[in-house]
């Protein structure tokens, strides 16, 4: 949180973006209010806190320029730091940096194998979900992040009745596609 050590998130991103829209004027006190939540979900999808942040910036960024009141904000956040973040592990940008970075440190790893298998199964299931439809992998991402079935309802424009339905669809449909590349691998 060095931003708001150095002159708040509107600072930031006025020295980022100079020439752009003007940046909100409530910006530092919904970035105050949702950041843990925005890295929370980022986190959730990517498995790093560090690139949680990078989407987190991101996130905040745009919504910054944007005219959503700040009633809506912690909900258009989470659905926007879920996007973003499936994108970028969609986009795989970073993956190859990040396990030749993991493969230098098996050696001083006290279970190797543990330590592959967990970061194996870690990978698969986030390639599983990228490859589930944008719904699904929102849906599971946000429920699976800490939001109530009521708050993933209102983000999401759902009926409270069908959050439930929804991510048990998005479950089934990743362990499908879990079950299916895992035996189109063997």
């Amino acid at each position: 949180m060095d931003v708001v050590r150095h002159g708040g998130i509107a600072a930031a991103a006025r020295r980022v973006e100079p020439s752009g829209p003007p940046v909100r004027a409530d910006l530092e006190d919904v970035f105050r209010a949702a950041y843990a939540r925005v890295v929370g979900v980022a986190a959730r999808v990517l498995g790093t806190r560090d690139e949680a942040e990078d989407v987190a910036q991101e996130v905040f960024l745009s919504f910054g320029r944007t005219a959503v009141p700040a009633a809506e904000a912690p909900g258009w956040l989470s659905v926007a730091a879920a996007h973003t973040a499936l994108n970028h592990l969609r986009s795989g940008r970073r993956r190859a940096a990040r396990e030749g970075q993991a493969g230098d440190g098996l050696a001083v790893s006290p279970d190797v194998a543990d330590a592959v298998v967990t970061r194996d199964e870690h990978r698969r299931v986030r390639a599983a979900l990228a490859r589930l439809p944008r719904k699904h992998a929102v849906a599971l991402v946000l429920r699976h992040s800490g939001l109530s079935y009521a708050e993933v309802a209102a983000t999401l424009g759902l009926s409270p009745g069908s959050v439930g339905t929804t991510v048990r669809r998005a479950e089934s449909a990743l362990r499908e596609e879990l079950n299916r590349h895992a035996s189109s691998s063997d």
